[in-house]
């Protein structure tokens, strides 16, 4: 082929996946390259016939041994390719998120043409995770070209924060990690860890050193909009709440009370805090609670203090392993809400797991309205915002389930 990079042959299986459009090579389905290559470097993808596929990084110490990251025979991997990928991205969020924009993820992974790399901004703060070794040597480039890019939307970056914390890193041969990136002139690295951003009107402090994942859930933004236009003079149980955004969003929206629970005393505080920072404070009880004793206490009392019920839990499952335990946990959750709602109350629910397909999703809530002895007259059928795109052919994009309901 007279290339420069070494060629890594693939079996029919990995072959039809990549035409299909899925960007990953396991390394049971891979042969070679013959040729010295590094960690991380790139290498072309053939088939046992000889055929060209696409270009990536390869990794043996992953279980995915290739992530593809182009399939243009034309495409070097210089300043310019690079430059080129990162401005499809921000002005593909521009486009979709409009005013939304310096809040909002940047990149998202695979979905956008970088393997294992996540980018959220927060006003003038970008927080990152790298999770692919190709992507961890050239983040350097990465996190400069995404520094001047942004100027063209007119966000000047105060700082960059790594949240590379997941075990996923050492699996890929990097070291589990977390602090302010240093590689840039002008970029702060004494900062507080804490951040203002507005969503939908409502205010935030987002703390990106310590909170989960990047500090802040950007993906429900509209789907906590679309919860609240149903929350005006309903009581509302706000379960798993995190920083309390749906809360917030359905005390803004005149719910005629809102209860936020969380086990976590530090979310608890930070419901609390956003509380008081929107002058929502006498609208919202923040509850430090487990929420699967909570609904079981209420079911078993047949109290029905609440007439709107919203269930954001976190990913009950990680790995096709475990789908069925995550199947039970999300039935009896559902289940307990769907009893303690009387008819005509309403119901959001969520699962941000893309082991949970839609498909198992949807099944899980049909048995437990059967076992709750009601029937689910759907209102909305949602996805993650679209700043966290759906990449067809990869089914891990699709991750966020969001359904809302009137029980009847």
């Amino acid at each position: 082929m007279g290339r420069e990079y070494p060629a890594v042959t693939i079996n029919e299986k990995a072959a039809r996946a990549l035409r299909g459009g899925h960007p990953w090579v396991y390394g049971a389905e891979t042969e070679g390259p013959e040729r010295e290559y590094e960690n991380g470097d790139i290498v072309d993808v053939i088939t046992q016939k000889g055929s060209w596929l696409g270009a990536g990084f390869i990794n043996d110490n992953s279980k995915i041994r290739v992530r593809v990251i182009s399939r243009n025979t034309n495409d070097r991997f210089d300043e310019a390719f690079w430059r080129r990928r990162i401005s499809y991205a921000l002005e593909y969020r521009k486009t979709v998120m409009g005013t939304d924009f310096p809040c909002s993820r940047l990149i998202f992974g695979e979905a956008d043409g970088f393997p294992g790399l996540t980018a959220d901004l927060f006003g003038d703060i970008l927080v990152t995770e790298v999770l692919s070794l190709g992507i961890e040597r050239i983040k350097p480039l990465i996190y400069r070209l995404i520094t001047e890019l942004l100027e063209k939307y007119g966000v000047r970056l105060r700082a960059i924060y790594e949240r590379n914390e997941a075990a996923l890193r050492e699996k890929e041969g990097m070291r589990r990690e977390k602090g302010f990136y240093a590689g840039l002139e002008g970029l702060k690295t004494d900062l507080d860890g804490h951040v203002t951003i507005c969503e939908n009107g409502i205010y935030y402090d987002v703390d990106y050193i310590n909170g989960q994942k990047t500090g802040f859930f950007l993906d429900q933004k509209y789907n906590r909009r679309a919860a609240a236009a149903l929350a005006g003079g309903k009581r509302v149980l706000d379960c798993f709440t995190h920083t309390g955004a749906f809360a917030l969003n359905c005390a803004k929206a005149g719910a005629a009370s809102v209860t936020a629970v969380d086990i976590s005393k530090d979310a608890v505080e930070a419901v609390r805090k956003n509380a008081r920072i929107n002058s929502l404070e006498g609208k919202i009880e923040a509850m430090q609670a487990d929420v699967f004793d909570l609904l079981t206490e209420l079911a078993a009392a047949k109290q029905r203090p609440f007439d709107y019920i919203i269930l954001d839990p976190p990913a009950f499952t990680k790995s096709g392993a475990t789908v069925n335990n995550a199947f039970r946990g999300y039935k009896e959750i559902n289940l307990r809400a769907m009893k303690i709602l009387p008819r005509g109350g309403y119901l959001a629910t969520c699962s941000c797991s893309h082991f949970m397909t839609d498909e198992l999703f949807s099944r899980m809530l049909a048995q437990a309205a059967a076992d709750a002895a009601v029937s689910l007259r759907q209102i909305e059928d949602r996805r993650q915002a679209p700043d966290h795109p759906i990449l067809w052919g990869v089914p891990e994009t699709e991750y966020l389930k969001f359904k809302l309901f009137q029980i009847v």
